[in-house]
């Protein structure tokens, strides 16, 4: 069915449920904001909106996708990047996108943002490519157009947008302010992070966007009001990670921060505010489901549950009945008041622990001096321990002096949910270890400047399960080079200890800590030999490679 049917099938069905659709905000879920302005309004925003349930993890994305992005009593996938007819819960020929890039904060997947539901969203993999990380802004059509699927656009960009990229990525007009109110709640909810990127924001608290990206995402954002769809996502994440974008239930907050009611105290107008001394308890939502995902048979995932009320006098009870309750566990089953009650709340860690394959389900219960009780669902899926065969990593491709992409295959008959590839930039006698998360086997590589060469190699994962590592694969800025020619050692970092990668034996090896004191010595260490660390600083060197490496063991 083509997308413009669709519009017509849900504005319909919209227009049929009336007012009755819109979201029903959680009593007292706003308080903290009321009165304040500018700087403090954001912080009070930003205070409440970090405190969110993580999803269970990045590779869990498409089945938690099934219940936010697929369109109205269909199981076609509502990716908002192009037109192309995708249907649940086949994932095939899409990817998990940041719509707010990775990159900008440098790309580390221990940030809260990279699983971060509100702007996170299913896009096929062609546009989301050509998206890559440039901002958004309107693209000149008086010049030549990168990408153009009828739905979304790259290109250069109108004078004055941009913020210094090469190009800029403009959605369609449907989704201009959708856009527009992630990248709202972005600002918001991530103001203290350290950019990477400039593009669209800078190193403060307030106001966070830069002036031209105020201009636009204000534009965006009143030319496009908010629509069901957005009503019913924000509800479907809300259910999910308790936490909302405001800026979709609260439209008019954008103006308080940004637009023409800078500098007034806000002053809602759409939200229920619960008598003085009243007890509440604001979060968990109703309706919650925590889904710890598929697991590995014998590994267990703990997920933490956001409790939260107000004016609270007893003890919050927490019980779980029914269901498969003896493979989940429970931190505690009693949350004192006060800790439930406190600006930062409480978080409760609730444990699956498996013994059998299958789907696991219970229900959490609590009680306490508020209105009634609030039930939360735990639902997760054991399977076998998967078996994953080494990939292998190939030569580097589109070797520029700033770029380059790298590449791999693996097996074609084993699942797969992403790859990490393990990125190591030389820069003189220094190494410097990241990972990186790819959904196809390749990667591009946009900071090749920023080293004197480089290495990667890939490990493919399937329920937070990782391959075997594959070869190493040199790059340096005259194409790829062996390893007996670039680097005559290399030492990669894990959690816990540190592998040597090595063309020929190596002697002599010392690793000291950065005071100086020699932690471990080996008379011989040969290719992927490893060496158990704690967590630290060290500096290695050899025989063979006098010149200290430093790795950091996390």
């Amino acid at each position: 069915m083509h997308r413009k049917l669709y519009r017509i099938l849900v504005a319909a069905v919209a227009a049929a449920m009336s007012l009755t659709a819109l979201a029903e905000i959680p009593t007292g879920y706003y308080n903290s904001l009321i009165g304040k302005k500018d700087a403090e309004l954001k912080l009070a925003m930003h205070n409440m909106l970090r405190n969110f349930t993580h999803v269970s993890s990045y590779g869990a994305l498409p089945s938690y996708f099934q219940r936010t992005d697929v369109y109205p009593n269909s199981n076609r996938w509502w990716d908002m990047y192009s037109d192309i007819p995708l249907y649940a819960p086949l994932f095939t020929g899409l990817n998990r996108e940041h719509s707010f890039p990775k990159s900008w904060w440098g790309g580390s997947t221990s940030v809260e943002a990279y699983i971060d539901l509100n702007h996170l969203y299913p896009s096929e993999r062609a546009a989301n490519t050509a998206k890559s990380n440039f901002p958004l802004g309107m693209v000149d059509m008086n010049q030549p157009v990168r990408f153009n699927n009828g739905i979304c656009k790259v290109g250069y960009p109108v004078n004055g947008q941009g913020g210094g990229a090469t190009s800029v990525f403009e959605p369609d007009d449907e989704y201009k302010g959708d856009f527009a109110r992630t990248y709202f709640y972005m600002a918001t909810t991530y103001q203290n992070l350290t950019w990477k990127y400039t593009y669209m924001v800078s190193q403060n608290a307030y106001p966070t966007l830069n002036a031209w990206s105020i201009s636009l995402l204000m534009a965006w954002h009143r030319a496009d009001p908010v629509s069901q769809k957005e009503i019913d996502r924000n509800e479907a994440v809300y259910a999910i990670q308790n936490n909302r974008n405001p800026f979709i239930d609260m439209p008019e907050l954008a103006e308080y921060l940004w637009g023409e009611k800078v500098g007034e105290a806000f002053t809602p107008g759409s939200i229920v505010i619960p008598p003085v001394g009243d007890p509440q308890l604001i979060a968990p939502s109703i309706g919650m489901e925590l889904d710890f995902g598929k697991v590995a048979l014998g590994r267990s995932v703990t997920r933490r549950l956001f409790v939260h009320g107000a004016d609270l006098t007893n003890a919050i009870e927490v019980q779980l009945y029914s269901g498969s309750s003896a493979s989940f566990r429970l931190a505690t089953e009693s949350i004192p008041a006060n800790l439930a009650c406190s600006d930062n709340g409480y978080w409760l860690n609730i444990t699956y622990t498996p013994t059998s394959v299958g789907m696991h389900g219970s229900r959490l219960l609590l009680s306490g001096d508020f209105e009634g009780s609030r039930g939360v669902g735990l639902r997760g899926q054991c399977e076998p321990v998967p078996v994953l065969t080494a990939c292998t990593a190939t030569e580097a491709t589109d070797i520029t002096p700033s770029s380059y992409t790298a590449n791999w295959t693996s097996p074609g008959n084993e699942t797969i949910d992403y790859y990490v590839v393990t990125r190591t930039r030389y820069v003189g006698a220094e190494a410097f270890t990241e990972e990186l998360v790819a959904e196809q086997n390749w990667l591009e590589i946009t900071d090749f400047d920023t080293s004197d060469s480089e290495s990667y190699s890939v490990q493919s994962v399937y329920l937070e399960e990782r391959s075997p590592m594959s070869n190493v694969i040199f790059v340096s800025h005259s194409g790829v080079t062996g390893l007996e020619e670039q680097q005559p050692l290399v030492v990669q970092s894990f959690a816990g200890f540190i592998r040597f990668i090595c063309s020929s034996p190596q002697t002599a090896c010392r690793v000291f800590d950065i005071s100086g004191r020699t932690i471990a010595t080996l008379d011989v260490i040969e290719q992927n030999t490893d060496l158990e660390l704690t967590p630290g600083t060290y500096l290695i060197v050899t025989a063979e490679h006098p010149s200290p490496i430093k790795v950091l063991v996390y």
